[in-house]
């Protein structure tokens, strides 16, 4: 496992369906070590706080093993690391294989795996399109957060190391099905959601009540 890019950004101002969005979505791809803080790396921020960033969406982790899949998808299109506003473009690390609480060592920072990656508009402005969010939901190659537990510095081709797995929690991939598919309910499933405390809040509170709604 290893980390293929490091990409960062600072938000900026675009146009999008005739008005003005302040976006972070757009990085590059940074040489040599970045500084990694609680909250970003050196030299990348978001832009709306209410919805992203954080310390439980420090940095957004993405699998290099999608990008074939989606080059299919839009051939025509230019698709570089970095391409889904990920800090870390990683190898060796998908959704079903990582699991909530999941703690890593990348360089010297150590991290922890807390959710997944849902879209919002502004990966439509990234792709100029707006049928990218959609998409990018049913493909289920959503990449995932991480918080930063020990701040440190990063630099692509660094190893990857499993620090430890997190006991009695749920894939990242589980995560993004029960959420995606409504119709078919893994109750088992969300109740281990509930109880898994490395789960930011909000998502603990959604099953909460996506519980009460299957139960009623």
């Amino acid at each position: 496992m290893r980390l293929v890019s490091v990409n960062a950004g600072l938000p900026c101002e675009v146009s999008w369906e005739g008005r003005t969005v302040t976006t972070g979505i757009f990085k590059q791809p940074v040489a040599g070590r970045v500084k990694v803080r609680r909250l970003n790396l050196e030299g990348d921020r978001q832009a709306d706080l209410s919805v992203h960033g954080g310390p439980s969406k420090a940095v957004y982790a993405y699998p290099s093993e999608h990008y074939p899949f989606w080059r299919g998808q839009f051939p025509d299109m230019d698709m570089p690391w970095g391409m889904f506003g990920e800090n870390f473009t990683l190898d060796g690390l998908l959704e079903h294989q990582v699991k909530i609480g999941d703690r890593l060592r990348v360089g010297s920072a150590e991290f922890m795996v807390t959710e997944p990656r849902m879209p919002c508009y502004k990966l439509g402005i990234k792709f100029g399109r707006k049928d990218i969010i959609p998409r990018f939901l049913r493909s289920r190659r959503s990449g995932f957060y991480l918080a930063v537990l020990e701040e440190g510095e990063v630099e692509a081709g660094d190893a990857i190391r499993t620090l430890s797995k997190a006991r009695d929690s749920v894939a990242v991939a589980d995560i993004v099905r029960i959420y995606a598919d409504r119709r078919n309910k893994d109750l088992d499933l969300i109740h281990r959601a509930i109880q898994t405390e490395a789960l930011p809040e909000d998502w603990r509170d959604y099953f909460a009540r996506l519980l009460e709604e299957v139960k009623a």
